[in-house]
């Protein structure tokens, strides 16, 4: 089991699925020949903790404080032995290995319940549509959740339930406060942690451990980690880098992280990671090392080696998801939405599609950092490729493509291939509400597997949109979310409030957007976040451009990102914040759309200027249906069953023919002239996806036409072609 690098992603990120950044290391590792182990220390300590034994142990560690407790503790306290004898099974149930344990989670009498159950909803209101499983994973979720709150209360103030210490890590201009918390003799979760780092360390025997910490949420736990490893094993080096260390630590300055980790990396870690290796076994000196913090002759230097080039996309191997316990991790469902579960709910398998953002434009973006900056897509083979081999490891069929926004053509380029190879997978991704998202796409789309797609609305009005250099309208946004939702791919959208300048009207107005757009249908979920002004964005770099006032400048020893900063010409953006949050968890339930949006506030706002049928109009609107000759023509599915009979009128005859298409969900019938149907199912054939040349609409026209058949583009245009999409026939 010795590796030369354990890949450890410490305490917590998410607990339905790994975090992919070791498992892309993982993967580049096994292309260098360097031997790696990896492990999630998330799920290991939370099964740890969340075990009969766990609970054990823990309630006779609250006993022994003697701290004074609270109401709600008192009460879980009286009934520790009820959580005691349910909590192996309730796990089991959220691991997927215990189903039929749902039935009895939903009437209520078999898990013991805290604070967390005074606050949910009508559950028939919340689950109606989601089934008796889903709402039983939410009634094990708050079971779970308060026995978070007594962790959190009683033994260790840090804890939460899918992160950890998150405030110590969250825009930490000063390593004071974390440094002096690292001083302290460890937490309860410590101990757990520890207890398990020791037992993998000593089987492993590493020569480097790299600490992925994608978030602040999981940065305390990290530096535990390497404070121990530096402390009992001195001769292993221990790296840091992740998301966390990409936007945060840039300017790093503070030599008492030193203490703790021995190499803190920036952006992208094959090349850093390699490089290091080399390092720690003598064979590079120091000076060759890549986007790398290190103390060097009692100093700290980074060193960032210009020669040494990043690897390709196409060079960086399959993500490999060997070593982690993939059957323990559990599906939580947090909140009753279909969109928001997917992020808790179910094991995803992550890959990317493109490297990098191939827009790069937004205002709120942090577009000057390279891990956007630099745009790079992979070729669908090749992902293809990855998706069947990652399959083969994990047998786990769903991919979640994490894509700062994946492209329009490489999203078809990959439907189609999996599509040609058969492929039985789920997907969903985020992307741009680009008007490239047509009908026929998003049907080839939902063909391939995709199941959802997440993207930035953000202010729902044009001004802003157009100040934050979005590249869409409020218009193109719903006409692209209407073809997804009528192609059946559920559509969450993230929506911003307080960009500068933003008036309290084009808030109402953003608000009025979006209850029209659940209203039609076209939206099923969302969620809204305050504009945070970050030192890499356009926004954070030229604030007077933006008229923005800086109250703070990100300038710190250690995590430099977030920036105080003051709107003088926009509204009260954070009055706002508990009226959206509550109309938008209401309208996700189909539940106040009729309603005036003064309902949701308590402070009197301003009359909504938006037509209240804005967004109905649009959708009305018939998409534009011009002759594009350049347009591929794909066939995804069956060959017709094909009639004939002779059409009499007036004593005028000609041949017809009835088409049958046999589709999954029904039959659909048309009816046409003979020699059409004769032309058309041959063609059929021709631009099969199956096919390896595409046809372009030219291309069929000029056979069309060679036939001297009748004007090709009243046939094209005729109703029976114009129905074939929901057979199969798509112009993409």
């Amino acid at each position: 089991m010795s590796a030369t690098v354990f890949l450890i992603t410490p305490p917590f990120t998410q607990l339905n699925t790994p975090y992919p950044g070791t498992a892309y290391l993982k993967g580049f590792l096994n292309t260098r020949g360097i031997s790696s182990y990896q492990a999630d220390f998330g799920i290991e300590v939370t099964l740890a903790l969340f075990s009969k034994e766990g609970l054990t142990t823990l309630f006779s560690r609250i006993a022994e404080t003697g701290k004074e407790l609270s109401a709600n503790a008192q009460r879980m306290l009286a009934l520790k032995d009820d959580y005691i004898e349910t909590i192996d099974a309730a796990i089991l149930f959220l691991q997927g290995k215990n189903a039929t344990l749902a039935d009895r989670i939903c009437k209520r009498d078999l898990l013991p319940e805290a604070s967390r159950f005074a606050q949910l909803d009508d559950l028939q209101w919340a689950f109606g549509s989601m089934g008796t499983q889903d709402k039983a994973k939410h009634i094990a979720t708050m079971y779970l959740e308060d026995l978070s709150d007594i962790i959190a209360e009683c033994v260790d103030e840090h804890f939460g339930f899918s992160r950890y210490a998150e405030r110590l890590g969250r825009s930490a201009n000063s390593f004071d406060e974390l440094y002096e918390s690292l001083q302290q003799p460890y937490t309860y979760i410590d101990t757990i942690l520890i207890n398990l780092l020791e037992k993998r360390i000593n089987q492993i025997q590493p020569q480097m451990v790299a600490l992925s910490v994608p978030f602040p949420g999981n940065l305390y736990t990290s530096l535990r980690c390497a404070q121990y490893i530096r402390k009992n094993y001195p001769h292993i080096k221990v790296a840091m880098g992740g998301g966390f260390a990409n936007t945060e630590l840039r300017s790093l300055s503070d030599e008492r992280v030193f203490e703790f980790y021995d190499f803190v990396t920036l952006d992208d870690g094959e090349a850093p990671i390699e490089n290091l290796v080399k390092y720690v076994q003598g064979n590079l000196e120091a000076t060759a090392l890549k986007r790398t913090f290190l103390m060097l002759d009692g100093k700290l230097e980074y060193i960032n080696n210009k020669s040494c080039k990043d690897y390709r996309q196409g060079e960086v191997g399959t993500p490999d998801y060997s070593d982690f316990f993939l059957d323990s991790y559990i599906s939580a469902i947090e909140v009753a939405n279909p969109m928001h579960k997917m992020w808790s709910d179910g094991r995803w398998n992550k890959l990317t599609m493109a490297h990098g953002c191939y827009w790069g434009k937004c205002t709120f973006c942090d577009i000057s950092l390279d891990y956007i900056r630099l745009y790079e897509p992979i070729a669908a083979e090749l992902l293809c490729n990855r998706m069947e081999e990652m399959i083969a490891q994990t047998g786990q069929t769903g991919f979640h493509f994490v894509d700062e926004a994946a492209p329009p053509a490489l999203m078809r380029a990959l439907a189609i291939e999996i599509i040609k190879r058969k492929l039985t997978v789920s997907w969903w991704t985020n992307i741009r509400f680009e008007k490239s998202f047509t009908r026929d796409l998003c049907l080839l789309l939902k063909a391939s597997g995709c199941i959802a797609v997440s993207g930035g609305l953000e202010v729902a009005g044009d001004r802003l949109l157009q100040l934050i250099q979005k590249g869409i309208t409020v218009a193109q946004v719903a006409k692209v979310n209407q073809h997804f939702s009528e192609a059946g791919i559920m559509v969450h959208a993230y929506l911003m409030y307080g960009f500068p300048t933003q008036t309290a009207q084009e808030t109402i107005d953003s608000l009025e957007m979006i209850r029209q757009m659940f209203q039609q249908g076209v939206l099923q979920s969302a969620f809204w976040h305050q504009f945070a002004m970050t030192a890499h964005s356009p926004v954070g770099l030229n604030p007077e451009k933006y008229s923005v006032v800086k109250e703070t400048e990100a300038i710190g020893t250690f995590a430099n990102n977030d920036i105080v900063h003051n709107d003088p010409t926009g509204a009260d953006h954070d009055s706002f914040s508990f009226g959206l949050k509550k109309s938008l968890l209401n309208y996700m339930h189909n539940i106040g759309l009729e309603e005036n949006l003064q309902k949701w506030f308590e402070f009197k706002i301003p009359k909504t200027k938006v037509p209240p049928d804005y967004i109905a109009n649009i959708l009305n609107q018939d998409d534009e249906l011009s002759f594009k000759p350049t347009a591929k023509i794909v066939w995804l599915g069956k060959q017709p069953k094909v009639d004939y009979f002779t059409q009499s009128k007036k004593g005028n005859s000609r041949e017809m023919a009835t088409l049958n298409f046999e589709t999954k969900k029904e039959t659909l019938q048309f009816q046409m002239l003979r020699s059409q149907a004769d032309w058309l199912t041959q063609k059929l054939t021709d631009i099969s996806i199956y096919n390896e040349k595409a046809l372009t609409l030219q291309d069929l026209k000029n056979d069309y036409e060679s036939r001297e058949m009748e004007d090709f583009e009243l046939f094209w245009d005729n109703k029976p072609m114009n129905m074939l999409y929901k057979a199969g026939l798509l112009k993409l």
